[in-house]
């Protein structure tokens, strides 16, 4: 057996492997080694090579052609791109997907002092509490909690949020314009919660995204904490060198 798959469940093991392969030594459309082939080369059953490979085509690392074999996914087609004001919708539709959108909880909170210092309100403050699972093509993406000051949007309801985007109401029902979305992005591994809602292990890479959301009055409308699988989002940044800096 290889090293590598000795410590941790062979099923697991195998997947993480063949992931680090793939992105660290593989291209896009080259092809993999047979089932037999990585049987014989970690001495694994048939069964759970066949339930790696699987496990690796749903979450977009692998595709497989029928009668030719299984092939590496072009992964920077297949992650999402988190670079720029993100909306969920919009990355998964010009991706091709079918964006869904759940709502696991909806309800009005008291804002603690964390809370209160982020969206620059008082401590108690009336907040909705807006707690979304994001899937795509049946796959589960990311867990959005968002928090909104009640005051803003007092007539808000569950039904209007499974009517229409967030981002749609709020310009089209509220009166309210975004005019800059300020996010931040840091990595992390997923707790026990978010991990069995987005159909991951516990303690599996995660990337969170922090966003706060300002209208054109600069206050803050939105202020959403997001955990996101990290083999399905990609960040992305370019950089431009001015001529007259040195």
């Amino acid at each position: 057996m290889e090293k590598g798959l000795k410590k941790q469940p062979l099923y697991n093991q195998l997947v993480d492997l063949l992931k680090e392969k793939i992105e660290m030594e593989m291209e896009a459309n080259d092809m993999l080694p047979s089932e037999r082939d990585l049987t014989n080369r970690y001495g694994l059953s048939r069964t759970t090579v066949r339930l790696a490979l699987q496990e690796l085509e749903k979450q977009g690392y692998i595709y497989r052609q029928h009668g030719k074999g299984t092939f590496v996914s072009d992964l920077s087609k297949q992650a999402t791109n988190l670079s720029g004001t993100y909306s969920f919708t919009e990355q998964m539709i010009s991706l091709g997907k079918v964006p869904i959108t759940k709502i696991l909880e909806f309800k009005v909170v008291e804002a603690n002092k964390y809370l209160a210092s982020q969206l620059s309100v008082s401590l108690g403050e009336r907040l909705y509490k807006l707690k979304r699972l994001r899937s795509a093509d049946g796959q589960a993406m990311m867990v959005e909690r968002s928090y909104l000051p009640v005051k803003k949007f007092m007539t808000l309801t569950q039904e209007m949020l499974e009517q229409k985007p967030l981002y749609d109401l709020f310009s089209q029902d509220f009166e309210q314009k975004i005019r800059i979305a300020n996010e931040e992005f840091f990595a992390s591994i997923a707790k026990a919660k978010d991990a069995a809602q987005l159909e991951i292990p516990e303690g599996s890479p995660v990337l969170n995204l922090v966003r706060t959301t300002y209208n054109t009055e600069n206050e803050i409308i939105e202020f959403t904490l997001s955990v996101a699988r990290a083999d399905q989002f990609r960040y992305k940044i370019t950089h431009v060198r001015h001529q007259e800096n040195t």
